[in-house]
């Protein structure tokens, strides 16, 4: 009766309906997808979803990738799936805007040419194996406004980027997206850019950090007096604050609640400031920066006179020629452990030098975030800087030196919304603009006379913003030094070429920075993802017990020996103090009795290490079982439950 009503013509209407909701979920399963993972791993952040579903043009993913050559190489297999699977999430999110195409460059083939084109290299695997491809290229598939294709290549992907594979994507994409250089706005008074040397006698060059910015941004200053800033400056750099005006502090308050990106240089004591008298003394003028009125509607606060001192990181320095180096509290070497593992500024840098540097921190009750990128240690404290300024002999400085056990925050990334640091508007200059009001009425009662009918041309009047309409992004540094060439490169000369050669990551940082404000807001608030490499706890503390009692043994047993030599040394003596010179039935037995300590710890040694490979197979063995018999049970026994149910229905409704 079932297997007849089951080919009857509703039947038939009915599985025709079922295949039919069947093949319109399969064909939505792209679309829909659920992330069950701990971290997150396969869900992709809101920054990159705006950016590839706003793309003006369709953009391809051209993935790179010898597959044929990696089936021997199972972490290498492994780790171009899950990019693969990446790659193909950031697709399907783009709605149609990107596609993808996966080539294997093999041998001597027109996609290994293509490969070179556009500069994906190829590496071994292992020395003197065969050399690989795994890279990508990000391209227009249409013809730009010049006819050249925009392209950027990605020439390896690397496995430590895994956890920034998302962002470092999407910088590409970026990049493709909007192919003209951003505008960098310059605020500074510091010869950074280059200057003169009174006491030289001679012009400078320009700081090795903005040759580097200016190969791959257009750099325009902006004019300390002025009174506004340019609609077509995309970051703001501003380096050394000091004296700045109403007008101008206005135009960055304005600039930031605008949602232009702008990245901060303080300093309490700006060494690079420091000039010479004709005696040869130092001249300490004007070396702390001010911005506190637009630091307090962004909820950080700035010490100008404190510098930060730190005897964990401190570098060790030579303060004349021809001294010992010795270490110097306000000269700091911030290591890895120090910067934030999980911001993009500051990721994979090793070593940041500062000198006499502040230390900023958000203010109670602050609206907007406040994420540290580099910190001290905690045996650090807050000098006044005016004792740093007369420190000829760094030695001094461990006199004054109490730890205030806290960490400081050297610099950090500020985001979120924010209101304007003039709530009435722009600032007015009573006298400017009294002798303004009646230059303009002479000028018209002048143009009214001689031309009555002209129309009065007013100047356009720019809205007040009271606060941001979006989240601001902000980068703060309490350090101006770390700029300088001395800080972090030595510039040599080859053929009438400046060559850096860094010795520190103060230039990757600076540059780092500027990359990520370039790509806007959509780009900063992707963060670093979580690792798909998860490690085995239990196998972890299982080893982590093995070795504490492996170490305790050992120690025993070194122990044992050292007591034995020593015994041994004093049998083999007389009573004058003079080497006995032969072996002694005391010293036979003494050696016979280590001999077999030696043999039974070592026993006991084997004994540890039999167990713990006995315990990890054990739980390898275990989940083997569970994995492979669990589910098929669980599976069986949903299965009985569903037929005694069924067979409960039809015997009620016989």
């Amino acid at each position: 009766m079932n297997s007849k009503s089951l080919f009857s013509g509703i039947g038939l209407i009915a599985i025709a309906v079922v295949l039919v909701i069947s093949v319109a979920i399969i064909s939505a399963l792209p679309s829909l997808r659920i992330d069950l993972t701990e971290d997150r791993l396969y869900s992709l952040a809101d920054g990159t979803r705006n950016i590839v579903s706003n793309l003006e043009h369709p953009i391809e993913f051209m993935f790179f990738y010898s597959e044929s050559l990696t089936e021997d190489v199972p972490q290498i297999r492994s780790y171009g799936t899950r990019v693969q699977e990446l790659l193909r999430e950031i697709v399907i999110a783009s709605n149609g805007n990107l596609s993808m195409r996966t080539i294997d460059p093999e041998p001597f083939s027109e996609d290994e040419d293509l490969a070179t084109q556009y500069g994906v290299q190829a590496v071994p695997v292992s020395q003197g194996g065969q050399a690989i491809y795994f890279g990508l290229v990000v391209a227009q598939t249409e013809d730009t406004p010049l006819g050249l294709p925009v392209t950027e290549t990605m020439s390896l992907i690397r496995p430590d980027q895994e956890e920034f594979l998302e962002y470092e994507f999407m910088k590409l994409v970026a990049n493709v997206a909007n192919p003209e250089r951003q505008v960098i706005g310059l605020l500074t008074d510091l010869s950074i850019d280059g200057g003169f040397d009174p006491a030289m006698g001679q012009a400078t060059s320009p700081w090795m950090i903005m040759e580097i910015i200016r190969q791959m941004y257009e750099v325009r200053r902006v004019d300390a007096t002025s009174e506004s800033i340019d609609e077509d400056i995309d970051i703001l750099m501003i380096v050394h604050p000091e004296g700045l005006s109403e007008q101008l502090l206005y135009a960055i308050d304005q600039f930031v609640l605008g949602g232009g990106e702008t990245i901060v240089f303080l300093d309490p004591n700006t060494d690079s400031m420091v000039g010479r008298s004709p005696q040869g003394t130092l001249v300490p003028a004007g070396m702390s920066s001010e911005l506190s009125v637009l630091l307090t509607s962004w909820g950080v606060e700035f010490q100008n006179d404190k510098v930060l001192t730190d005897s964990d990181l401190a570098l060790r320095v030579m303060m004349s020629q021809g001294g010992r180096p010795a270490p110097h509290l306000g000269m700091l070497g911030v290591q890895r452990g120090n910067l934030a593992g999980d911001d993009i500024v500051t990721s994979r840098l090793e070593t940041i030098n500062l000198s006499s540097s502040g230390a900023i921190a958000q203010v109670a009750g602050a609206t907007t975030r406040f994420e540290p990128l580099m910190q001290s240690s905690t045996n650090a404290m807050l000098m006044d800087r005016g004792f740093i300024e007369d420190v000829s002999d760094p030695s001094i400085l461990f006199d004054e030196f109490v730890s205030a056990n806290q960490i400081f925050t050297i610099a950090a990334r500020v985001s979120g919304t924010i209101n304007s640091a003039f709530p009435n508007g722009r600032p007015v200059v009573a006298v400017a603009a009294e002798a303004a009001v009646a230059e303009t009425d002479a000028d018209t009662s002048i143009d009214s006379a001689a031309d009555p009918a002209a129309p009065v041309v007013e100047e356009p009047v720019v809205p007040h913003l009271a606060s941001s309409s979006s989240e601001v992004n902000l980068l703060l540094f309490a350090d101006t030094d770390l700029l300088s060439d001395r800080m972090w490169v030595q510039v040599g000369q080859f053929l009438g070429q400046r060559i850096p050669q860094p010795f520190a990551n103060n230039g990757d940082l600076v540059i780092n920075a500027l990359d990520n404000l370039s790509g806007g807001a959509d780009l900063v608030s992707i963060r670093s993802r979580g690792r798909y490499s998860r490690p085995f706890n239990r196998v972890i503390d299982l080893q982590r017990t093995a070795d504490d009692r492996l170490r305790t043994e050992e120690a025993e047993l070194l122990d044992r020996l050292a007591e034995t030599e020593q015994k041994l040394a004093e049998l083999n003596q007389g009573e004058d103090g003079q080497l006995v010179g032969q072996v002694t039935p005391e010293i036979q037995t003494e050696i016979d009795q280590f001999n077999s300590e030696l043999v039974d710890t070592r026993r006991r040694l084997r004994d540890v290490q039999f167990q713990l490979t006995e315990d990890i197979e054990q739980l390898g063995s275990r989940l083997k079982a569970i994995n492979t018999a669990l589910v098929p049970i669980l599976l069986t026994i949903l299965l009985l439950m569903t037929g005694y149910l069924r067979g409960q229905r039809r015997r009620r409704a016989a």
